[in-house]
């Protein structure tokens, strides 16, 4: 509606006034803007459906009793909310219903909950960590995983349909591990803060996914060791059985006072770790054993908290993350404080975006310690070095690729029982150096065997560059030509493959040529006589033959 007459203007303005004078100068005010743009909607004082009467142009709006009456209904709404959300120490909010599940392995008492959402301190737990927790939040996770369900996952494990355990953002004391029952799953426990007790038990971890049948195994076994002790680990009737299936930890603040570890996961598939911050720990952040895909995601971890360059970082033990398993994936990791970054002891493990910075090498620190000799299956893609390095057990199908390393990081090829380079890829990475010749690659031990490696296309700044695949050109005048690939290929003594050219400029003659030797990773070229040339030799340590024709792939 568009007011054009000045007449009509100050009837407009004489309403407004009264509404002001009856009915608030918020409400007034909101009048006169709706009068103004000539807009109409459900927030104006108009009834519903009424439209401007009169010849003056001047809309008819509710009474003042009428307008009183909305009032006290809006006020009463706004008690209510108020009065939902108050603290503890308010009135308290209206009873829920109990549900009736079966007996919680830890306790039998119960507490409260509103349908599948399991609110921590209607169970008596303390936001405010004064007062220990760990009953009330026991409480709360066996009435979540004794909800009646007749929908199974894997076999064996309850769908409890997305039910939460929420920590209403509270900051909880625990004295004992929240041991999450097995034979379930689609279970969200998310959205606070839990820290070790003084007394809490060393050896054990802030949350725990165990089922009494699962098997913890030491990860300081030898990989023979730990290989038979993973086959004889077995749950229930077959190692393709789980305890538990899509359980997901999200949101918390796990701080376990250097008490012990941050999270245990054994025996379960398709678990979620989810923007989590781990500090504390002198065991391992997060520990996962048996089971399949474990995802770990958008995390910091840390047994100090640091931002680098710590005083304390020559005696930071631990470990960030402990994979005894196969399947798992950690992408936009950041792991800032622990003697080791990821300790892996499986296969087809994936490391995407992981940021380690936990312990320098030059103290003893490693980054990413791939520790399944002769079975490694793993990739480490656009992940960042920190002045801590990749070390890998004689590594087996190994991707490291974009990746940046910064402050001598390097990467370790470590011979173990079984001497083994093979379907190794470190291609397009990037190193910064501190000036001192350290190179990229390094080796540990003698090697028996390497194949189908390729370590090329690396850039390096200050650090030596170590290569599978070399290059180069040497000129002169005589019948020898050498050329000296030792200072770059990474493995002694090692050339499988060679292609060179002979070039000359001279006309008259004809000169013979052969290649005479490629030890010590020299490349010797002799002709028979005696002329200018310039000779190019390409070189490859990990050529592939088949046996007996000595073909090259």
């Amino acid at each position: 509606m568009v007011f054009q007459r000045r007449g009509k203007v100050m009837s407009v303005l004489v309403w407004t006034l009264m509404v002001v004078i009856f009915s608030g100068a918020a409400d007034g005010h909101r009048l006169f803007r709706s009068l103004k743009t000539g807009s109409f909607g459900r927030n104006s004082f108009f009834k519903p459906g009424m439209r401007p009467q009169g010849s003056s142009g001047v809309p008819k709006f509710m009474s003042r009793a009428e307008a009183e009456k909305m009032y006290a209904v809006r006020l009463k709404q706004t008690q209510q909310s108020r009065q939902a959300f108050a603290p503890s120490g308010g009135p308290a909010p209206a009873p829920r219903p109990v549900p009736v599940p079966q007996t919680a392995p830890n306790d039998t008492a119960k507490g409260p909950s509103t349908g599948r959402i399991f609110y921590i301190t209607e169970y008596g737990a303390d936001p405010t960590g004064a007062s220990d927790s760990t009953r009330a939040l026991m409480m709360a996770i066996n009435d979540a995983f004794s909800l009646s369900t007749e929908v199974q996952l894997m076999p064996g494990v309850s769908d409890y349909g997305g039910a939460e355990i929420h920590l209403q953002g509270g900051n909880y004391k625990l004295s004992a591990p929240l041991r999450v029952p097995g034979g379930g799953g689609n279970i969200l426990i998310h959205g606070g803060t839990l820290r070790a007790s003084e007394d809490f038990p060393k050896d054990r971890y802030l949350i725990e996914l165990w089922s009494p049948s699962s098997t913890k195994i030491n990860p300081s076994l030898t990989s023979a060791e730990l290989v038979t002790a993973l086959q004889n680990a077995v749950d229930g009737n077959s190692d393709r059985t789980a305890s538990y299936e899509d359980i997901t930890l999200r949101d918390l603040m796990l701080d376990a006072n250097f008490r012990g570890g941050g999270i245990l996961v054994i025996h379960s598939v398709r678990t979620n770790i989810d923007n989590c911050y781990i500090s504390h720990f002198t065991s391992d952040g997060i520990m996962v054993q048996r089971g399949h895909e474990t995802y770990i995601r958008n995390s910091f971890i840390g047994q100090h908290i640091t931002v680098g360059g710590s005083n304390n970082e020559k005696r930071f033990t631990g470990t960030g993350i402990c994979l005894v398993g196969n399947d798992n994936a950690v992408t936009d990791v950041v792991i800032f404080s622990a003697a080791v970054g990821i300790d892996v002891r499986g296969q087809a493990n994936s490391f995407i975006g992981v940021h380690c910075y936990n312990k320098a090498t030059v103290f003893g620190g490693v980054g990413i310690w791939l520790r399944s000799p002769g079975n490694t299956q793993t990739r480490i893609v656009s992940c960042y070095m920190d002045y801590t390095g990749i070390v890998a057990e004689d590594p087996v199908q190994l991707d490291i690729t974009n990746s940046f390393f910064l402050g001598d990081a390097t990467i370790t090829l470590k011979s173990k029982e079984n001497k083994i380079v093979k379907g190794v890829n470190i291609v397009d990475n990037a190193f910064y150096g501190l000036r001192k010749g350290v190179s990229i690659v390094k080796l540990e031990g003698s090697f028996d065997t390497v194949e189908q490696t390729v370590v090329d296309r690396n850039n390096a700044y200050e650090m030596a560059l170590k290569s599978t695949v070399a290059r180069g050109t040497v000129q002169g005048s005589g019948t020898t030509w050498t050329v000296d690939f030792s200072p770059f290929l990474l493995f002694p003594d090692l050339i499988q493959h060679v292609q060179y050219s002979f070039y000359t400029a001279v006309k008259s003659s004809f000169p013979r040529h052969a290649l005479r030797s490629v030890s010590n990773n020299k490349v010797v070229v002799e002709s028979d006589v005696a002329v200018p040339a310039t000779v190019a030799v390409t070189v490859d340590q990990s050529a592939t033959f088949i046996q007996g024709q000595g073909i090259y792939s």
